[in-house]
């Protein structure tokens, strides 16, 4: 990140549409389902940037690059999320940073490695694309993904995702309905969408 930590931006490598073989061991069937990812209906119509949230205690900067959060063994639900990078005007936006970090499936964060950290870059149709799995609660919190978003030269977003039905949504302090991703079930897992809206003047690449 540009001004958070050690965290620089990468070179941008073009990212491939095919995912570690051991993909194909560990949830492969939820891949191969993922819908396909389309813009925010509401982009376009006003201020409908993706609202900022607390990075909570357990931001590491330095993740490795990857699409891919699972390991061979990993417990838990397998869900891919997915979705685009746009701006208030709809127009997508290529080589953005989105850096994912997340709880287990027992509710517990590493904090001496990088399991379950990892970044990203959108493609050229500001697409990005996570393989992991559905985090456990953590205490006090609903279920929750991490994420920090930054397009080239821009300010970085810090933000979490949140999913539908959850009963502690409305317990949790920190919640907001703007937030929550589309989810479906899937053979192998679940499915998942959500399209970040940064602002039109973002350097569109």
């Amino acid at each position: 990140m540009s001004h958070e930590g050690s965290h620089t931006r990468r070179q941008f490598l073009r990212a491939s549409a095919v995912l570690p073989a051991f993909v194909i061991a560990a949830g492969s069937d939820v891949l191969a389902q993922a819908p396909k990812a389309r813009p925010t209906p509401a982009c376009g119509e006003g201020d409908v940037r993706t609202p900022a949230q607390t990075a909570g205690p357990y931001f590491k900067p330095n993740s490795p690059r990857r699409t891919l959060l699972l390991e061979p063994g990993m417990p838990g639900t397998r869900i891919v999320v997915e979705g685009s990078v746009l701006m208030t005007d709809c127009r997508p936006i290529s080589r953005v940073l989105v850096d994912f970090w997340q709880a287990d499936d027992r509710g517990e964060y590493d904090n001496a490695g990088y399991r379950l950290r990892g970044h990203q870059f959108t493609d050229d149709a500001g697409r990005y694309r996570l393989g992991t799995i559905v985090p456990g609660h953590y205490p006090g919190r609903t279920r929750h993904l991490h994420v920090k978003v930054q397009a080239p030269n821009g300010p970085v977003l810090t933000t979490q995702l949140y999913f539908p039905d959850e009963p502690a949504n409305q317990r949790d302090g920190i919640f907001t309905p703007e937030l929550v991703m589309k989810v479906r079930d899937a053979d192998a897992g679940k499915l998942a969408t959500f399209d970040f809206v940064l602002l039109s003047s973002a350097r569109k690449t």
